[in-house]
Parts: C-alpha cells; structure tokens; sequence
C-alpha cells in the first residue's frame, strides 16, 4: 500500500506479473474509487462541454461514453477525462484522482460564461475497475442487463448486486475489455464481496495499480503526468484523433493549426532489441549517439516479455520502424520504434 494522490492505494497484492496475466487471460478487479466524478447537467451543458472538451460531445447520445481531454489556453492538456451521457441535459465526467481538485477550479472557472449545472460527487461515488476477457460472463450473474450487448464505450444504469442505480460502462484503461461500476459509496464493500463470489469460479483476483500501469502501457494509452502534462502538445502525444478543432473548444485554433503542420516531437513506441528495461527520464539516442528524446513510461511488458517504452523524440526518427538507442546508466541499448498498442489479443 502507497500514498497516491491523497489516497492510500494497493500496488499489488500477489505480484505484477501474476495479476497483469489474470487480467490478460481471465478476469480481475481494480478498485479506483480515488478517480473523480464530477456531473454536468442542465440547457447549458452542451454547449459547455462543446468549449471545454477536444472532442466533438454533439455526436454523443444517452448511453455512450467519449474520450476526451480538457485542453489549456497554452498548448498544453489540463487532464484526460471521460465523458459519458447519461441523458440528453446531464453528462458525467470522469477524471484523474490527482487532478480532482486543479480540474474542479478550471471546470468552474469556466463555467462562469455558460451557468451550467455542476456537482463533484468524487466522495459520493467508488469505481471498481472489472477488467479481462471473462468479466462480462462473471459478472452477469449480478444484474438483469444483458451485459454482452452492451457495445464498447457504452453504458446504462441498472441494479447490479442488489443495488439500484449502478452505473455500468464498458470503458476500462486495461485493452482486455470488462465494465467499469460507478456505486454508491456507502454501498461498494457490499458489491465488492458479490463480485468475487460471482467470480470466484472465473479465478478473478484483486489486482494493483501497478499492474493497471503495465497493462495500459501494453497497450499504449497515455498516463497523465507522463505522456501529458500541462506543457506537452497533445497533438505531439498522439491525441490528434480526439481533437476536433471545428467545435471551438479552448485553444482550438491552435492545436487545429498543430493537427494540420505537425510538431517537432512526437510520441512513440518503441522495443528494446537486447535485455534491459526502460524506465521514465531514461534517455533516447540515435546511432550516432545524437540525444534525440526521452522516456515518459516504461517496462518490461509481462504479455510480451522485452522492454517497451514510451517516449518523446524528434520527428525524423518518429518512423515506425526507425533504429534508436536508449541509455540505462552508461550503456545503449538498441531498439525500434513500433506501431502501437504493443499488445494485440
């Protein structure tokens, strides 16, 4: 158990590879109560959240979830977020447990022009993260939804366990598919223990962040604080595909005019050719020993078993395919830059 964001949080429970695995090849469960939720609701959210957010809220419907970021006035992303619709005047945004408190004052501050009706229920709502290929199966035994026919990044709110107006999601950050349950807070032990009975001959398991932090670097997904932050271009992190410009959201024209020329920098992939492990801040070279970026994630991909990374380097040597070299101490190591996710089922 660590200290994280203000939260005290499990790491792991029976090792990263063991529980990483469980999540690649059957089910798993993370407890994330500490994300926070906040609802937006009213005439005005609409437009709202059309200013706010990078992607495009007008093609949501009641039912489905999007993948956003909430962009600053200097190039940068404030957080990464969700956003579902949960009725045709009330959305429920979903963010990073560390940036609660920095994204409610942007939130408000915004929301001076527009008068919509926000509420962070971050201390209202748990979140247990249901994660792998044999969770929807599992967990049908808890509801009268029909799970299977729920479509990916699509939700509903039903009794689940016993208890009324869960909010059920295929959204997950583990690329193993599963639901992700928004519960009451007074009401998550009680579902916590119907999960793992329902599950238990499925072989789930309680699983940590840090195999949560593999899993998703498996699969390429940005973590903020690493890929993001508020300095780093969101279009430089690969981010371009939620990023709608047309919609006139917060320093929309200029990340329009990055999506269409391009930055220096980009975010890739990249695997190690020879044993080692990237770890963040780790430098990046190419063959002539030019420093030419650096690392934002790293590890050794328990689904794959060699050293992967993220990270930042120059534009020429963004090419799936270019030959770079990483330093760990004073060594280099080879590797290639890859097409993402890592990881493919």
């Amino acid at each position: 158990m660590v200290s994280f964001g203000g939260f005290l949080m499990p790491v792991q429970y029976e090792g990263v590879t063991k529980e990483h695995l469980c999540v690649r090849d059957g089910v798993g469960v993370f407890d994330v109560s500490h994300m926070g939720e906040f609802f937006v609701e009213g005439p005005q959210a609409l437009p709202f959240l059309q200013y706010l957010c990078s992607n495009d809220i007008e093609k949501l419907v009641p039912g489905k979830a999007q993948y956003n970021y909430l962009p600053n006035a200097t190039g940068g992303v404030v957080d990464d977020l969700i956003v579902y619709q949960l009725d045709d005047e009330r959305y429920l945004l979903v963010v990073n447990a560390s940036n609660i408190e920095k994204d409610w004052n942007w939130i408000s501050k915004q929301n001076e022009a527009y008068g919509a009706t926000i509420r962070n229920a971050s201390e209202a709502y748990a979140l247990l993260a249901i994660q792998g290929p044999k969770a929807i199966e599992a967990m049908q035994a808890l509801t009268d939804s029909i799970l299977a026919e729920l479509p990916y990044y699509a939700h509903q709110t039903a009794t689940f366990a016993g208890i009324a107006d869960v909010i059920i999601a295929t959204t997950g950050y583990t690329g193993s598919g599963g639901l992700e349950l928004y519960i009451p807070t007074t009401q998550v032990q009680k579902v916590w223990e119907a999960v793992f009975k329902a599950g238990e001959a499925f072989g789930i398991a309680p699983i940590g962040l840090a195999a949560r932090d593999t899993l998703r670097l498996e699969m390429g997904y940005c973590l903020y604080g690493n890929e993001i932050n508020e300095d780093q271009s969101p279009i430089a992190a690969g981010l371009g595909w939620v990023t709608r410009p047309q919609t006139n959201f917060i320093n929309s024209e200029a990340l329009g005019k990055e999506k269409t020329e391009g930055t220096s920098n980009k975010l890739v992939g990249f695997e190690l050719q020879e044993r080692g492990i990237p770890r963040r801040g780790h430098q990046l070279f190419d063959s002539a020993g030019n420093q030419i970026g650096h690392v934002t994630s790293g590890t050794q991909a328990p689904s794959l078993g060699k050293g992967i990374g993220l990270g930042y380097v120059t534009k020429e040597f963004s090419a799936i395919g270019s030959k770079i070299q990483l330093q760990v101490r004073n060594k280099m190591l080879a590797a290639t830059v890859v097409s993402l996710p890592f990881y493919r089922a």
